[in-house]
Order: C-alpha cells, then structure tokens, then sequence
C-alpha cells in the first residue's frame, strides 16, 4: 500500500548534473576555485577594471552650456586657459573642473576678455593681476619659485646618487668576496680541513 512512496518519482528526482553520465557520476574532474585559469587573462581583467574606475572617477568639465562660446577657435582657446587657472575654492582642482560660484566667475571672465580680444598671455596676466600668482596652476619660474620647479628635480637627482652609491656598495661586496685566499689563509683551512677527516 505505501510501496509508491519508498521511490520516488521521476518528477521528484534530482536534476542531472552537468557533464553526469547516466549513472548520476560525474565524468569531468572536479576543479578547485582558481584551479587552470590563466593568469594572464585575471591580470587583464584587473587592468580593465582599474582602467574602468579610472576613467569613471575623472571629473567632468564643470562648463555649464551657457558659458559656452559660440566661436569654436575661442571656446577651445577657453577650455586651454581654464586648464591653467586654480580654482581659489577647491584648490587642487582647475576652474574647468570646479562647480565653485568662483570657479564658474573665473570661466565667464576668461571668455569675455578672450571675446573681447586679449591674447591668451593677456588674459592669465589680467587675472592674475586680479587674483595673485596663486590662481596659476603652473607658476612662472621666477626666483621665489625656483625652488618649486627645482624640487622635483633634486628628488630625481638624489634617488640617482643613491642607486648609484648601492651598485658600487655591492659590486665591492661581491669583490671582497671572490678575493682568492692568502698563503697563510689556505694553510689554516687545509689543516682545519686535515684535522676533521
């Protein structure tokens, strides 16, 4: 009477796995997580991905549509200027990249002298007239800078002379170790060697 419920039915049995035979068994070997892939194809996957979340981080231009010339010599002469001046509010970003008030002031200023007629000099030398040397992202070289344009250099020339100073330190250890031995030296040792065989 309840033999029906000892085997189950053909609905009610499990899925076959994939790659079983019929005997439920499974014929291809089963791999650990990580197991045969290729470690070139992962260093590329982690390349895109770094390279996605680069290009998704980098800051859209802030130029509202307003701002925009409607001369494309001008706009692109614009945008350049824009890249140059600091934006007084964030600091480490330019006016083009800011959505400062100050930032978008400095944007409308740029292209009213630029609309106006000024030279590209003429325009980073007017604002900054107006707002200090400060606003510049790339400060002149002049003799209270010299200092900001030498540093970089002085760290390059500085790891140079270090690097340097280790080669010469280990090629005079690898010398002092090939040094062949003294007369003497090689008495003692072949004694040493004598006295323990």
């Amino acid at each position: 009477m309840l033999t029906h419920l000892a085997r189950p039915r053909v609905a009610d049995a499990p899925p076959a796995r994939r790659g079983a035979g019929s005997d439920g068994a499974c014929r291809y070997p089963k791999r650990h997580p990580g197991e045969g892939r290729d470690p070139v194809r992962r260093a590329a996957r982690v390349l895109l991905a770094v390279s996605f979340l680069a290009f998704a981080i980098t800051p859209a231009p802030a130029v509202e549509p307003g701002e925009v010339l409607k001369d494309p010599a001008l706009e692109a002469r614009a945008r350049h200027l824009s890249q140059e001046l600091r934006c007084l509010v964030c600091q480490n970003q330019s006016i083009d990249d800011s959505n400062a008030e100050l930032a978008r002031d400095l944007r409308v200023l740029v292209r009213e002298r630029l609309a106006a007629g000024d030279t590209d000099a003429a325009v980073l030398a007017f604002v900054e007239a107006r707002y200090g040397e400060f606003v510049l992202l790339r400060p002149r070289l002049r003799p209270h800078t010299i200092l900001l344009w030498l540093t970089p250099l002085m760290l390059l020339a500085g790891t140079a002379i270090l690097i340097l100073r280790r080669a010469r330190t280990r090629a005079r250890t690898a010398a002092a170790d090939t040094t062949p031995l003294s007369p003497d030296e090689q008495r003692r040792l072949d004694k040493l060697l004598a006295d323990k065989s």
